[in-house]
């Protein structure tokens, strides 16, 4: 798939891996539209892709609402005319563990409420889901080429503390291979599935983070660093790209492995 002959959606566009995929992608040629729920962040985001002469539209966008992510379909194609590139890059964390305990007691003292457990849930697998969904519908009535491509991480893996964020990125991680066997038995072939699953990315939320756990966590990197957003950007630029990939999930880390391992 050619970028430059490209019509990309973005999920989650106003910050992190969202902003930097949406830049590239413009950068490289493609018409862009981004969806948040942060409007500042939109408008500030398609103002810088507009003055770096890129063309981009922008809609504020809930991923667990089925209107307002049909919406922002149907303002790529009223836009720019057709709907090719799908990211559901939009997510939220709400970190804890299931059951925590009083050091002294060994008794609960707080537990991981079902609101935390269903808010990440529901914006992260639900609101992937909806997103796709939409996309794919409009590719496949329209006979569009197309790419799905869903946002996992590498904490699909399981990671303690993130109980809820763990079970969804594990669903994305497996569903290319599902979504692809359900087009190849409907004779779809124009439209792929690929998973990308960061690992830890320099995004603000994890640059900004107590600086000893940050270095602790990259102990376990073998590039030593943080992954940029640019190369998690660069790396779905190239899955666009080459038709080859299709139905996986590429883990983009930077070369982690079990904390274990690292000295």
């Amino acid at each position: 798939m050619e970028l430059d002959k490209s019509v990309a959606v973005v999920t989650g566009g106003a910050s992190g891996i969202g902003e930097s995929v949406a830049k590239t992608l413009a950068a490289r040629g493609a018409r862009v539209v981004i969806g948040d729920m942060d409007l500042k962040g939109l408008e500030r985001v398609a103002g810088e892709i507009t003055a770096a002469g890129g063309q981009v539209a922008y809609a504020k966008c809930n991923v667990t609402s089925d209107e307002q992510v049909a919406d922002l379909m149907d303002l790529a194609i009223a836009r720019f005319g057709a709907v090719n590139i799908c990211v559901a890059s939009a997510g939220i964390i709400k970190d804890g563990l299931m059951l925590n305990t009083d050091k002294e007691t060994g008794k609960v003292k707080k537990a991981m409420t079902t609101e935390q457990f269903k808010a990440v849930i529901d914006v992260n697998l639900v609101g992937a889901f909806v997103t796709l969904r939409e996309a794919a519908l409009r590719m496949v009535n329209n006979g569009w080429p197309g790419v799905l491509i869903p946002i996992s991480s590498v904490n699909k893996s399981g990671q303690t503390g993130q109980l809820n964020y763990s079970s969804a990125k594990a669903a994305l991680a497996l569903w290319p291979k599902i979504i692809v066997g359900e087009f190849q038995m409907k004779g779809i072939q124009n439209i792929r599935c690929v998973a990308i699953a960061p690992g830890y990315v320099g995004t603000p939320m994890v640059r900004g983070m107590n600086q000893d756990a940050l270095a602790g966590l990259l102990k376990g990197v073998h590039i030593g660093r943080l992954i940029e957003p640019e190369e998690i950007a660069n790396s779905i630029a190239f899955v666009v790209e080459n038709d080859s990939m299709d139905a996986t999930c590429l883990e983009i880390t930077g070369g982690l492995i079990a904390n274990g391992l690292a000295k």
